[in-house]
């Protein structure tokens, strides 16, 4: 029988951005939790947090230098071991054979410019962010070049 009135569930975007928001619960960096999830046609293909690599001591463990000392945000960025969550989510898919050409990622912040030049390359079209990390015009400018379409997530409040 059909539904009659609204539809009760999330939209697709308050969706993959409630589940990018879980997925950042899993970060093990000390400074800031960030998750992102790949999609296409509505299926999650790839999803990844920010913390150390693989067989790296957590950051909450002193695996980090840069989160184990008290510098101001943004300085000593030679010290950070972590991966970013957009790296994460592109690295797993990789891993596991799951093309993510075409697709979308949700990312609980704005990318980076090392994080823009990975989804660029990686074949992304579309990125739908959180809330803004020093969203900077370069990479506005080389989403723009490339093709690949942005916009920031404009639904219910999503932590994370």
């Amino acid at each position: 029988m059909a539904r009659k009135g609204k539809d009760p569930r999330p939209s697709w975007d308050e969706y993959f951005m409630e589940i990018a928001a879980v997925v950042a619960k899993r970060s093990n960096c000390l400074r800031r939790s960030v998750g992102a999830v790949i999609m296409k046609d509505n299926h999650i293909l790839s999803a990844g947090y920010n913390g150390t690599p693989k067989g790296v001591t957590n950051c909450f463990e002193g695996g980090c230098p840069r989160c184990a000392g008290k510098v101001a945000s943004g300085t000593h960025l030679e010290e950070c071991l972590c991966t970013h969550a957009e790296q994460n989510a592109i690295c797993q898919a990789a891993c596991y054979g799951n093309s993510i050409a075409g697709g979308t990622i949700y990312i609980t912040i704005s990318p980076c410019l090392t994080c823009a030049k990975l989804i660029i390359n990686s074949g992304l079209k579309e990125v739908v962010y959180g809330g803004d990390y020093a969203f900077l015009d370069t990479v506005k400018k080389m989403f723009k070049a490339a093709g690949v379409k942005h916009r920031k997530f404009t639904g219910s409040k999503v932590e994370g």
